[in-house]
């Protein structure tokens, strides 16, 4: 998943969202939010800093505040830095029209990552605690979220 893909799926003249900027995070903490997003389907957007982008996955259900309790996340196109910030409408006829909110924001340790899991400590306002993102060989790009 790259930002190519994001710059694809997106006419910038007829959506807010933000064009890539080649540009790094001004924190020495890496970011992490989380984005409520009402377009065709409610659903929530994690998005981890992670070699200068934001490696994003979509999760159909409120993600977990509490162990035990597993979501399935698609692996989506990478997001620009900037996009930390965004909210607001993507206008109809646009790529994930809907209204998009901050629903969480804060920085994260990267404890462990391989090409089939990734470990992190949030410190959100709402999600705080250890994480844990599972490849999975359910369907493509599908990954199990979930707290430790």
């Amino acid at each position: 998943m790259t930002i190519t893909q994001y710059k694809k799926k997106r006419n910038f003249s007829k959506t807010p969202e933000p064009k890539p900027k080649s540009s790094k995070s001004k924190s020495k903490k890496l970011i992490y939010l989380i984005h409520e997003h009402h377009a065709s389907h409610l659903h929530w957007d994690l998005r981890l800093e992670i070699n200068g982008v934001l490696k994003s996955w979509a999760i159909p259900k409120q993600p977990p505040t509490i162990k035990g309790i597993k979501r399935l996340a698609i692996q989506v196109e990478d997001h620009p830095l900037n996009y930390a910030n965004f909210q607001g409408i993507i206008p109809e006829g646009n790529y994930g029209a809907g209204d998009v909110k901050i629903w969480d924001k804060g920085t994260y340790e990267l404890i462990e990552k391989t090409s089939k899991k990734i470990e992190f400590k949030l410190h959100g306002k709402k999600l705080k605690g250890d994480y844990v993102l599972i490849k999975t060989d359910y369907a493509k790009n599908s990954w199990l979220f979930f707290k430790v």
